[in-house]
């Protein structure tokens, strides 16, 4: 049967469904014919992408939806459509790897280099690509394991090539899964030393309103422009004042040095070995 034919065969709501760029992955009985369809995604010039593969197996015949002429194609047999798949598969592989190794890098980067400015940019971009891969090849194993359990007693199906394909498609789904919990540790492990160090400034402000506190006082009464003001006519008003000042200082920053020991010994640099 040729490919005309076999496109004429399909149901129309399917076949709109092969047409389709953003259908997710699915499988589908058409009653004499199968369809396969796999949203997989696809590293180009550098960037993460998706791209929809459609698939009609009639009778052993394999046949693909070309999405520039909008033909099927006719692939061979079950055989060719494994191998097919098999080398995306194995790319995919690859790149899911490649990420956890550069995960890897932005972690160790995180240790040395603290809060460095570029750690949130490339953890936002390595999650939004993991979590699109884990996303999209879920779907893509669901519906190829049901293809598998379809076709499994056809001629010329290798069941065991396509339990191994199947098992590729199931390890970059849980490197993904893995690779975002990574990524989840590092974000908490980054926000914990965000908040170190807020908390860190907010007690070092405290500190310094607390030192120029008993002095604004001071100041603010001796220069209030009203009479009976202590020390106007006394040669000695302006020491008397800083006195003042000083033992002011005193009796507020040596209660709060006595309560606060523990986070001033908390927030005191480390000396290294």
């Amino acid at each position: 049967m040729s490919t005309e034919e076999t496109k004429e065969r399909l149901d129309s709501h399917l076949l709109e469904d092969i047409e389709s760029e953003t259908h997710p992955s699915d499988f589908e009985i058409g009653g004499e014919y199968t369809v396969l369809i796999l949203r997989l995604p696809e590293i180009g010039e550098g960037r993460l992408g998706i791209v929809s593969y459609a698939f009609v197996v009639r009778d052993g015949r394999c046949y693909r939806y070309e999405r520039s002429s909008g033909e099927l194609k006719e692939m061979g047999r079950l055989e060719d459509l494994h191998r097919f798949l098999d080398e995306r598969t194995d790319r995919l592989l690859r790149e899911i790897r490649r990420y956890h190794l550069e995960i890897e890098t932005l972690e160790e980067d995180l240790y040395e280099e603290g809060l460095s400015s570029r750690f949130m940019p490339r953890w936002h971009a390595y999650k939004k690509d993991v979590s699109l891969i884990h996303r999209l090849m879920f779907h893509a194993t669901l519906a190829f394991e049901l293809f598998i359990r379809h076709h499994r007693r056809e001629h010329g199906f290798t069941e065991l090539a396509y339990a191994d394909l199947l098992e590729h498609m199931g390890r970059i789904r849980d490197l993904a899964k893995s690779a975002i919990e990574k990524l989840d540790n590092l974000y908490d492990f980054y926000r914990a030393k965000v908040d170190e160090r807020m908390n860190r400034n907010m007690y070092l402000l405290t500190l310094i309103s607390a030192i120029f506190l008993p002095l604004t006082l001071v100041t603010a009464f001796f220069g209030m422009n009203t009479g009976g003001l202590p020390y106007t006519d006394d040669p000695d008003g302006t020491l008397k004042a800083v006195l003042i000042s000083l033992l002011l200082e005193a009796l507020l920053l040596i209660p709060f040095f006595l309560l606060n020991r523990g986070k001033i010994r908390k927030f005191r640099p480390k000396s290294s070995d």
